[in-house]
């Protein structure tokens, strides 16, 4: 068997794609206040910061940076899928558990790249934000509310109307559609 090596690099920024098991499911935005909620808890606990992010029905893609000398990105998601998932069964929702009676919300690993530089950071925040556009949900990467394009468009790094047309590459981990 393959053993899987992270980088783990402290102080790092990172591209992730993070998938619920069902990918049939719209349970992200469905509640994504709970979702937010997550991220607000790990992020009190062990700060980061959240460079881009996309919240899509079944799977989110972000960009995250530790703090210097800290590389525990694993353990900060641990922290938001546990948190979200208790949330999303405290108020009710059916989760499905596995064999083991665990909760089975999430896939167990998530797809993770290291940005490089500046150029790397731009690719990836662009296919963020064009991601909803992708997937068919809107026509216009400004038309998906669970996004941080609003928040690039109000500090003024993007105009409202980018992404408007073309198409980014790359799977970033993703099943080709």
């Amino acid at each position: 068997m393959v053993r899987y090596r992270r980088n783990l690099l402290p102080g790092g920024t990172f591209f992730f794609t993070v998938t619920l098991e069902d990918r049939r499911s719209s349970a992200l935005v469905d509640h994504v206040d709970k979702l937010r909620v997550a991220f607000r808890v790990a992020r009190d606990e062990r700060p980061f910061e959240i460079d881009a992010i996309v919240i899509l029905p079944d799977h989110l893609h972000a960009i995250l940076t530790l703090p210097n000398a800290d590389a525990d990105f694993p353990g900060r998601w641990r922290r938001i899928k546990s948190h979200f998932t208790h949330q999303l069964a405290a108020s009710g929702v059916p989760i499905s558990r596995n064999h083991r009676g665990e909760f089975a919300l999430w896939q167990r690993r998530f797809w993770e790249h290291t940005i490089r530089d500046e150029s790397d950071f731009e690719r990836c925040a662009d296919y963020i934000h064009f991601n909803p556009v992708k997937h068919r949900l809107v026509a216009s990467p400004i038309d998906w509310p669970c996004s941080s394009l609003h928040r690039y468009v109000r500090a003024g790094l993007l105009p409202p109307d980018w992404g408007g047309a073309g198409e980014i590459g790359g799977s970033f981990g993703e099943p080709r559609d």
